[in-house]
């Protein structure tokens, strides 16, 4: 598999075990929680594996099995779980799209987000069949991870996080406003949105040298957390779709994973069982952030680890 960048499962992953991971060398899919994978990208009969950057998988996949793959300056898509797949060239010349990222109400909206490195962001409505470029004030186009609103359709509140820092759109990706993020601390890996964000306006930023970064006012003040304890860049953040009860982090902060259940207070190692020498690039928690629940790991120099 070489590099895994980016895992996605299937919101009924409980009962299906879908999941999808893209990898330097193609899109995989397992159908069995995460235990044995295949690369769906094998009904193209690709002359040369396909570089997946980036997936991001329909919040309805259980009816409308729909994913995307982010592969080159193209988006591929399916609509049958991966078996089949079409491809749309999002501009010419070709941007390497680093990152993807879908509406929780794209049944009803089609909205996808694509991040790119040197080109800002392309956005499709209609399920990506058709992308523009969205950057009016975005000052920074290399884009490295992207985050949207749970009420996105009440709100149209995008976060992205960029080189330098950190952008938000409240209308839908149309226009960019740069927050009071400080550019010292960047590049930014990683944004991850309160559940409750329409009302708490909390979200946190993962950078590759500075630690955790979290704002209650929606960007315009931030505040470190973990500074003596977390020292290596922050690949993934995962909040529990509690939050707002019980205020739990993940991070992935180089080898190891680290959980607060303090809202970032304290922190503990997590999945104590766990044993890497490669940095963890992605991370999937399909159902919660128990000790007892699985986590699927992409690590830097390849492979999937369930843990």
């Amino acid at each position: 598999m070489e590099t895994v960048y980016s895992i996605v499962a299937s919101p009924n992953f409980k009962n299906d075990g879908i999941c999808f991971a893209a990898c330097q060398s193609g899109l995989y899919k397992s159908e069995d929680g995460g235990n044995r994978w295949y690369n769906a990208f094998d009904s193209l009969n690709p002359r040369k594996p396909l570089t997946t950057t980036s997936v991001a998988i329909s919040p309805a996949f259980e009816t409308d099995q729909t994913v995307f793959a982010a592969v080159g300056g193209a988006v591929l898509h399916s609509t049958d779980g991966g078996k089949k797949w079409e491809a749309t060239v999002i501009s010419s010349p070709v941007p390497y799209i680093s990152c993807l990222s879908i509406s929780p109400g794209f049944e009803i909206d089609g909205f996808l987000i694509a991040g790119t490195l040197e080109d800002g962001v392309f956005i499709s409505t209609d399920r990506g069949k058709h992308w523009k470029p969205c950057n009016f004030g975005l000052l920074d186009l290399n884009i490295l991870c992207i985050d949207i609103s749970s009420q996105f359709e009440k709100d149209e509140t995008i976060y992205i996080g960029t080189e330098s820092g950190i952008f938000i759109s409240k209308n839908a990706g149309k226009a960019w406003k740069e927050t009071n993020f400080p550019p010292e601390f960047g590049p930014i890996l990683s944004i991850s949105l309160s559940p409750n964000y329409r009302e708490d306006g909390t979200l946190f930023a993962g950078t590759e040298s500075y630690g955790l970064f979290k704002t209650y006012n929606k960007g315009n003040e931030w505040i470190r957390l973990g500074e003596n304890i977390i020292s290596e860049g922050i690949n993934s953040i995962i909040l529990s779709s509690t939050y707002f009860q019980k205020p739990e982090i993940l991070i992935a902060s180089g080898q190891k994973l680290l959980i607060s259940y303090d809202d970032g207070k304290t922190w503990l190692t997590f999945k104590n069982n766990l044993q890497t020498e490669d940095e963890i690039i992605c991370v999937a928690a399909p159902q919660g952030l128990s000790e007892r629940e699985p986590i699927l790991l992409g690590l830097s120099k390849g492979g999937i680890i369930k843990v």
